[in-house]
């Protein structure tokens, strides 16, 4: 079945479904996990997303309900495909734009072709550190809350796969680029080696998952679009909340 046909279909929960879903900035996947659970009252049913997406970052989420969400593991190992934009010249502890710069450094004398030549670093099989604030477990805790707190964690290497990784506009201190990876990839870990491998420093401003495996942002709905249609299709008229509670 492809992308578009889940898109206009009818739904059937019960048996299980696989949503697209665009998730907006500032909310957390778990966000939109939540408000989609509370949209499916009185029913009863597993909900899950396949690919966690920092708050900050936007785009293409995958929720399953149901017997679909046996299918979780299969959806999260697929190829992933992100756009983004990094700030050069600076760094913060987060690696992205959630914290303030803690280190700032000259970029006057960085090249277009430097920047593109970097790429090649970073491209096929590679290690990265995790960010410290970012969603992993240890000890039953995720790494943020105890970066927050000011804890030191020790951190392992992992390896992922870049596929492509390709700048489509330098405009300093901002470069844009596309990223296809392999499960398991930190952007913003990504584009703080990246500023590394110049002598420099950058961080994350902005990121969109455009694709999962075959699954493209084109295809997704709005969150609170969605919600309103599962309501329409739950409940009697007179019952539909509004699209806002």
């Amino acid at each position: 079945m492809d992308a578009q046909h889940i898109k206009n279909k009818d739904f059937d929960f019960a048996s299980g479904e696989l949503l697209l879903v665009d998730k907006p900035v500032g909310w957390t996947s778990f966000d939109v996990v939540g408000k989609l659970r509370n949209s499916f009252k009185p029913l009863k049913l597993k909900v899950g997303h396949a690919g966690t997406l920092d708050p900050l970052a936007t785009g293409l989420l995958i929720i399953c309900t149901g017997k679909m969400t046996k299918q979780i593991d299969t959806f999260q190992a697929e190829e992933k495909e992100y756009t983004g934009t990094m700030i050069l010249g600076a760094t913060t502890p987060s690696y992205d734009m959630e914290t303030e710069p803690d280190t700032q450094f000259g970029i006057s004398h960085i090249t277009e072709e430097q920047i593109k030549a970097a790429c090649e670093q970073f491209t096929g099989d590679i290690q990265q550190y995790p960010p410290a604030h970012s969603a992993i477990k240890i000890d039953g805790e995720r790494l943020y809350e105890k970066a927050r707190r000011g804890e030191e964690v020790k951190l392992r290497l992992r390896s992922v796969t870049i596929s492509e990784f390709e700048i489509t506009r330098i405009e300093l201190p901002e470069i844009d680029f596309r990223v296809v990876c392999s499960k398991g990839t930190y952007i913003r870990s990504l584009v703080h080696d990246f500023g590394k491998a110049l002598n420099n420093g950058a961080y994350l401003s902005k990121l969109r998952r455009t694709r999962s495996g075959n699954y493209k942002v084109a295809d997704a709905w709005e969150v609170m679009e969605l919600v309103s249609l599962i309501r329409e299709q739950k409940a009697p008229k007179s019952e539909i909340e509004s699209p806002n509670s």
